[in-house]
């Protein structure tokens, strides 16, 4: 049966769920991923255990494993960018195209307030499923790293 789990600012995981969330993403985003480092930094963001404006984790869960995690980040903006950044969404590899990823990012668009970002590059296959739940690409960005 699948159920979720919502770590927040105000009720976070144990050390335990958090490596077990924070290994599952950087195992299964496979490569869109980015170093395990990268990913606890924005857990920490969203739990505001760093200086930020927070955010959540959802974690789906099927017969008690994980089976997909979201991480988003409230970008403390609004309008001219929007309040939050979906940055990690990833379902085990093993479940794909079952409709996990699809539950985890309705129920992420219910508990989120505001609109919501997202970075995917142009091959990912999962665009069709960000595209079916209602994102657009309004804007082709441009990054300079220094």
């Amino acid at each position: 049966m699948f159920k979720t789990k919502l770590f927040t600012p105000d009720s976070k995981p144990n050390n335990e769920q958090r490596e077990e969330f924070i290994s599952f993403l950087y195992e299964q985003l496979e490569e869109y991923g980015d170093p395990k480092e990268q990913i606890q930094q924005c857990v920490k963001y969203a739990l505001k255990e760093t200086e930020s404006f927070g955010g959540f984790v959802l974690v789906g869960y099927e017969d008690e494993q994980i089976c997909g995690t979201v991480v988003i980040n409230k970008t403390g903006m609004k309008g001219y960018i929007p309040e939050n950044i979906l940055v990690y969404i990833a379902t085990h590899k093993n479940i794909r195209g079952k409709g996990i990823g699809k539950k985890l990012i309705t129920e992420v668009i219910e508990k989120t307030e505001g609109d919501i970002a997202l970075h995917v590059e142009k091959n990912n296959p999962a665009i069709f499923l960000y595209e079916k739940v209602g994102f657009t690409n309004p804007y082709l960005e441009m990054r300079l790293k220094k």
